[in-house]
């Protein structure tokens, strides 16, 4: 399934907030699809399959890599081994940490990442962090051990959001789950949502937000550029307010204010 749960069982309706995480470049400090390339022959794919990457297909293209990566021998161990040791962006862990040690109602943890279920999963059980995060929503992927073992993804979705690319929307799996949460709440919304991330694809979703949320785009990256890029193009159309971090304990700061709030 493309989306997973933590280690409970029913969803909990009673947090004030929900805190959506990006996974690449958000929580890891890498790019998770890059980094397995090391379990290729000499780090590197050969020239003919990176030819074969096209523009918004790169869930495609990635399928192609892991494929790739069976034919050359390569165990799950070891790309798991590769997985777990990507390191934490710049505070991670504290933020993660803070938001474990806060009242068990105050906050909802979502993962919505273009990466996919088994990096993500293999990651935050490293990390000790996987039962904070009540679902991921991730490109479904698993080992099939058949002729070895391989790795086998599949797209998300499918959308019709020109912005994103083919195999997944970000704000498409932001809104179906906040209604079907807030329906689940017998219908009280969250006293706001939180999103962060680093990348376009962040930027899509971050645009359903209303002024009451907070988008927390990585300080400089693609998100973050857009945001700006909104602004200025279109003032007042961006409606979240937006807190840039380069470290989680710039999250930290307005966390600890948000959690101030009574509502």
């Amino acid at each position: 399934m493309a989306e997973q749960g933590a280690p409970s069982t029913v969803l909990p309706n009673d947090r004030r907030f929900v805190i959506f995480f990006d996974f690449d470049e958000t929580l890891v400090d890498e790019t998770s699809d890059d980094m397995v390339v090391q379990a290729a022959p000499g780090g590197v794919l050969p020239g003919w399959l990176k030819d074969t990457y096209r523009p918004s297909r790169y869930n495609e293209y990635m399928q192609r890599v892991l494929a790739y990566l069976a034919e050359q021998g390569v165990t799950e161990s070891t790309i798991r081994s590769i997985i777990e040791k990507i390191p934490a962006c710049p505070g991670i862990l504290a933020l993660l940490r803070f938001i474990q040690s806060r009242p068990a109602r105050d906050f909802e943890v979502v993962c919505v990442s273009d990466a996919n279920t088994y990096f993500i999963d293999a990651w935050l059980t490293n990390a000790g962090v996987r039962p904070l995060f009540l679902r991921v929503f991730s490109n479904p992927a698993q080992f099939d051990h058949r002729d070895g073992g391989q790795l086998r993804m599949k797209p998300f979705h499918a959308h019709e959001c020109q912005r994103c690319p083919s195999n997944m929307c970000k704000a498409v799996v932001v809104r179906e789950y906040l209604t079907r949460r807030v329906r689940e709440r017998d219908g009280r919304p969250y006293q706001r949502v939180l999103y962060v991330g680093d990348g376009a694809n962040d930027f899509c979703p971050s645009t359903t937000l209303s002024p009451r949320d907070i988008a927390f785009p990585r300080r400089d990256f693609p998100m973050h550029r857009l945001i700006r890029e909104m602004a200025e193009a279109q003032p007042g159309k961006f409606k979240a307010s937006v807190v840039p971090w380069a470290s989680g304990e710039d999250i930290i700061n307005t966390l600890r204010k948000v959690v101030e709030e009574r509502g």
